[in-house]
Protein backbone atom coordinates (compact mmCIF):
# COMPACT_ATOMS: atom_id res chain seq x y z
CA UNK A 1 0.00 0.00 0.00
CA UNK A 2 1.04 3.89 -0.63
CA UNK A 3 2.14 6.00 1.77
CA UNK A 4 3.56 9.17 0.74
CA UNK A 5 7.22 9.88 2.41
CA UNK A 6 5.87 13.02 4.13
CA UNK A 7 2.64 11.41 5.73
CA UNK A 8 5.49 8.59 7.03
CA UNK A 9 7.41 10.91 8.36
CA UNK A 10 4.79 12.80 10.23
CA UNK A 11 3.25 9.51 11.26
CA UNK A 12 7.06 7.98 12.95
CA UNK A 13 8.11 11.16 14.39
CA UNK A 14 6.95 14.44 14.58
CA UNK A 15 3.45 12.96 16.06
CA UNK A 16 5.36 11.72 18.81
CA UNK A 17 7.21 14.76 19.14
CA UNK A 18 3.73 16.83 19.61
CA UNK A 19 2.87 14.30 21.93
CA UNK A 20 5.81 14.92 24.18
CA UNK A 21 5.99 18.28 23.47
CA UNK A 22 2.45 19.67 24.02
CA UNK A 23 1.93 16.65 26.82
CA UNK A 24 -0.97 15.09 24.80
CA UNK A 25 -2.91 12.10 26.44
CA UNK A 26 -5.42 11.17 23.45
CA UNK A 27 -3.81 10.57 19.89
CA UNK A 28 -6.37 12.17 17.81
CA UNK A 29 -5.68 15.48 19.92
CA UNK A 30 -2.18 15.66 18.06
CA UNK A 31 -1.94 18.33 15.40
CA UNK A 32 -1.69 17.08 11.45
CA UNK A 33 -2.94 18.77 8.48
CA UNK A 34 -6.07 18.44 7.43
CA UNK A 35 -6.29 20.39 4.01
CA UNK A 36 -3.76 22.34 1.68
CA UNK A 37 -5.68 25.27 -0.81
CA UNK A 38 -4.37 26.70 -3.61
CA UNK A 39 -6.36 29.38 -5.36
CA UNK A 40 -5.16 32.16 -7.92
CA UNK A 41 -6.98 35.70 -8.67
CA UNK A 42 -7.57 36.31 -12.27
CA UNK A 43 -8.81 39.95 -12.47
CA UNK A 44 -8.00 40.25 -16.37
CA UNK A 45 -10.43 37.34 -17.21
CA UNK A 46 -12.78 39.70 -16.71
CA UNK A 47 -12.05 41.13 -20.52
CA UNK A 48 -10.43 37.78 -21.95
CA UNK A 49 -11.78 34.52 -20.88
CA UNK A 50 -8.97 32.46 -22.57
CA UNK A 51 -7.11 33.40 -19.22
CA UNK A 52 -9.13 31.15 -17.31
CA UNK A 53 -8.42 27.95 -19.05
CA UNK A 54 -4.44 28.68 -19.70
CA UNK A 55 -4.17 29.10 -16.05
CA UNK A 56 -6.63 26.38 -14.74
CA UNK A 57 -4.77 23.74 -17.16
CA UNK A 58 -1.57 25.29 -15.07
CA UNK A 59 -3.33 25.14 -11.51
CA UNK A 60 -4.13 21.60 -12.83
CA UNK A 61 -0.94 20.54 -13.73
CA UNK A 62 0.68 21.97 -10.19
CA UNK A 63 -1.84 20.26 -7.80
CA UNK A 64 -2.72 17.16 -9.78
CA UNK A 65 -6.41 17.34 -9.48
CA UNK A 66 -9.10 19.40 -11.03
CA UNK A 67 -9.49 22.76 -10.22
CA UNK A 68 -12.43 25.05 -10.01
CA UNK A 69 -13.51 28.49 -11.14
CA UNK A 70 -14.46 31.19 -8.71
CA UNK A 71 -16.95 33.93 -10.40
CA UNK A 72 -17.70 37.50 -9.11
CA UNK A 73 -20.28 37.66 -5.93
CA UNK A 74 -20.74 41.41 -6.77
CA UNK A 75 -20.92 43.69 -9.53
CA UNK A 76 -18.25 46.02 -9.59
CA UNK A 77 -18.41 48.60 -11.82
CA UNK A 78 -14.95 50.24 -11.31
CA UNK A 79 -13.07 47.01 -12.35
CA UNK A 80 -15.76 46.51 -15.22
CA UNK A 81 -16.81 43.23 -13.24
CA UNK A 82 -20.30 41.76 -13.67
CA UNK A 83 -22.30 39.57 -11.57
CA UNK A 84 -20.99 35.93 -11.98
CA UNK A 85 -18.07 36.59 -14.44
CA UNK A 86 -15.05 33.81 -13.55
CA UNK A 87 -12.62 35.56 -11.64
CA UNK A 88 -9.93 33.12 -10.42
CA UNK A 89 -9.43 29.30 -9.64
CA UNK A 90 -9.10 27.13 -7.07
CA UNK A 91 -8.76 24.15 -5.79
CA UNK A 92 -8.25 21.80 -2.55
CA UNK A 93 -5.82 18.65 -1.72
CA UNK A 94 -6.41 16.18 0.56
CA UNK A 95 -5.25 12.67 1.85
CA UNK A 96 -2.33 11.57 -0.40
CA UNK A 97 -2.35 14.42 -2.88
CA UNK A 98 -1.90 16.66 -0.42
CA UNK A 99 1.17 14.86 0.99
CA UNK A 100 2.52 14.38 -2.53
CA UNK A 101 2.16 18.15 -2.72
CA UNK A 102 3.76 19.31 0.52
CA UNK A 103 6.52 17.20 -0.13
CA UNK A 104 7.00 18.84 -3.61
CA UNK A 105 6.55 22.11 -2.42
CA UNK A 106 8.48 22.24 0.35
CA UNK A 107 11.64 20.19 -1.34
CA UNK A 108 11.35 21.45 -4.67
CA UNK A 109 9.38 24.36 -5.24
CA UNK A 110 10.31 26.62 -2.87
CA UNK A 111 14.67 26.44 -3.28
CA UNK A 112 13.64 27.76 -6.72
CA UNK A 113 12.21 30.93 -5.21
CA UNK A 114 14.72 33.55 -5.93
CA UNK A 115 16.29 35.35 -2.82
CA UNK A 116 14.06 32.83 -0.78
CA UNK A 117 14.71 33.53 3.24
CA UNK A 118 11.91 31.87 4.51
CA UNK A 119 8.05 32.12 5.33
CA UNK A 120 6.89 34.79 7.56
CA UNK A 121 5.05 33.33 10.03
CA UNK A 122 1.26 34.42 9.46
CA UNK A 123 -0.60 32.13 11.29
CA UNK A 124 -4.70 33.00 11.51
CA UNK A 125 -4.88 32.31 15.19
CA UNK A 126 -6.63 29.27 14.65
CA UNK A 127 -3.60 27.15 13.58
CA UNK A 128 -3.68 28.00 9.45
CA UNK A 129 -1.04 30.00 7.23
CA UNK A 130 -1.64 31.17 4.06
CA UNK A 131 1.49 31.49 1.75
CA UNK A 132 1.81 33.84 -1.20
CA UNK A 133 3.70 33.19 -4.07
CA UNK A 134 4.55 35.54 -6.73
CA UNK A 135 6.01 33.06 -9.59
CA UNK A 136 3.96 30.06 -10.47
CA UNK A 137 6.76 29.26 -12.65
CA UNK A 138 8.62 27.72 -9.29
CA UNK A 139 7.14 24.17 -10.00
CA UNK A 140 8.78 22.07 -12.20
CA UNK A 141 5.36 20.66 -14.18
CA UNK A 142 5.13 24.19 -15.44
CA UNK A 143 7.14 24.81 -18.73
CA UNK A 144 8.26 28.05 -19.17
CA UNK A 145 6.95 27.78 -22.96
CA UNK A 146 2.79 27.14 -21.95
CA UNK A 147 2.53 30.20 -19.84
CA UNK A 148 1.33 33.64 -20.91
CA UNK A 149 2.32 35.96 -17.82
CA UNK A 150 4.07 35.17 -14.22
CA UNK A 151 1.10 34.43 -11.90
CA UNK A 152 0.84 34.29 -8.46
CA UNK A 153 -1.22 31.89 -5.82
CA UNK A 154 -1.98 31.58 -2.51
CA UNK A 155 -1.59 28.28 -0.76
CA UNK A 156 -3.04 27.36 2.51
CA UNK A 157 -2.24 24.84 4.82
CA UNK A 158 -4.80 23.98 7.13
CA UNK A 159 -3.73 22.05 10.19
CA UNK A 160 -6.23 21.04 13.15
CA UNK A 161 -3.92 22.13 15.69
CA UNK A 162 -5.53 24.40 18.89
CA UNK A 163 -3.36 27.35 18.53
CA UNK A 164 -0.54 28.79 16.11
CA UNK A 165 2.38 27.46 18.47
CA UNK A 166 1.28 24.07 17.72
CA UNK A 167 1.19 24.88 13.93
CA UNK A 168 4.14 26.01 13.80
CA UNK A 169 6.01 23.08 15.59
CA UNK A 170 4.45 20.48 13.13
CA UNK A 171 5.15 22.93 9.99
CA UNK A 172 8.88 23.30 11.29
CA UNK A 173 9.31 19.84 11.63
CA UNK A 174 7.66 19.02 8.11
CA UNK A 175 10.95 21.35 7.17
CA UNK A 176 8.41 24.21 6.20
CA UNK A 177 10.99 27.41 6.79
CA UNK A 178 8.73 29.67 8.97
CA UNK A 179 11.05 32.36 10.13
Amino acid sequence: MYHPRLQMIYIKKISKKCIQKFSINNSMAVPKITSVSLSMGLGEAANTPSIIEKNKKCLELISGQRASITRAKKSISSFKIRQGMPIGLKTTLRKDQMWDFLYKFINIALPRVRDFQGIFSRFDGCGNITIGIKDNIIFPELDYKDIDKIRGMNITINTSALNDMQAKFLLRHLGVPII
